[in-house]
């Protein structure tokens, strides 16, 4: 089939990879422009870009998706279909109904659950046992269009968001594979979501990573998995004659333990042990402000870290960052 692909991330590198080894001709490939990147902000290309030039594919990195000149060029593409996968902008009306098959997207959640930008982060935050992805056709409300295939996969009791979404990306490319199939042939019919079951996970932002050692020590954790890799599940740990560092929180498992929350029970070579709300939590491995990440043993060899040491929080600052009902359902 004659496809344009519009992805920018890492995870939609799977599914162009997989659309190409099918066999599917990929007329054009439109990503996101090249941004600046790590320490010496160096202008980088997305990853999708790398892929498709390493390809011989056509580029395409528009600023804004209703530029002039961006309609001509996927006319010009031609597309039976458009396959849109972690593309990060929503699609006008004008692009939606130019491909004959339609707009096909790849969305990391088992919908109608988590509608919108993160719901990878979302599930495991909410403590979700299992999720998945579909493959839908795109409309112009945030991913509330008919569904054709999906494919659901456990999350691990120790999974963070990042691991979970390495594994998405490589269900979601033969999803993807196989609906093309089925719309090729003929064969998939698209059922409507129930859009009263709809929840919405919103974009993350630094201060969903902010811990709240007043939460029980499950919530803390997963919030932990939830937010990595960013914004990474964060604290601040108040060294005595200082205004407090922060850390981020790379590992961590609940343990046993009572008392005043975000107070420090035990640091030695098996971890850090602070208690929450409910039970405590075991930090195994920490990234200090400006450091590298390392096991919280190898931290404690250069820090006289003791009982009773405290981190700071904000007792009830997640409490209003919750998912919920999509805005389409309220």
């Amino acid at each position: 089939m004659r496809l344009v692909f519009m992805g920018t991330p890492e995870f939609a590198v799977p599914s162009l990879s997989a659309l190409l080894d099918a066999g599917h001709e990929v007329s054009l490939v439109v990503t996101r422009p090249d941004r600046p990147a790590g320490r010496g902000r160096l202008m980088t290309p997305p990853p999708v870009k790398t892929l498709a030039l390493q390809s011989g594919l056509s580029v395409l990195q528009p600023e804004k998706v209703r530029e002039p000149g961006f309609l001509d060029a996927l006319r010009r593409a031609r597309p039976e279909a458009i396959v849109v996968v972690a593309y990060g902008k929503i699609l006008p009306r004008e692009v939606l109904d130019l491909p004959e098959k339609g707009c096909l997207n790849l969305h990391a959640s088992l919908l109608p659950k988590f509608r919108g930008a993160s719901p990878i982060a979302w599930a495991v935050l909410a403590g979700e046992s299992r999720t998945g992805v579909c493959a839908m056709r795109l409309t112009e409300g945030m991913d509330e269009g008919p569904v054709y295939l999906c494919e659901e996969t456990a999350i691990g009791p120790d999974e963070t968001a990042g691991e979970l979404s390495e594994r998405l990306a490589e269900i979601g490319a033969g999803l993807l594979v196989r609906t093309l199939e089925g719309l090729g042939a003929g064969t998939l019919v698209p059922r409507a979501q129930d859009h009263s079951k709809a929840s919405y996970a919103p974009l993350l932002v630094k201060s969903d990573g902010e811990l709240d050692w007043s939460e029980d020590a499950a919530s803390i954790c997963r919030r932990i998995r939830a937010m990595s890799p960013w914004p990474g599940g964060w604290t601040v740990f108040a060294e005595e004659g200082s205004e407090g560092e922060t850390w981020q929180i790379v590992r961590a498992v609940e343990a046993e333990g009572r008392g005043e929350p975000g107070i420090v029970q035990a640091a030695g070579r098996e971890g850090i042990v602070v208690t929450a709300g409910r039970g405590a939590v075991r930090i195994l491995a920490v990234k200090p402000a400006g450091k590298r990440a390392m096991p919280a043993g190898a931290l404690l060899s250069g820090r006289n870290l003791r009982p009773g040491d405290r981190f700071l929080f904000r007792p009830g600052c997640q409490a209003a960052r919750r998912p919920a009902p999509s805005p389409s359902t309220r």
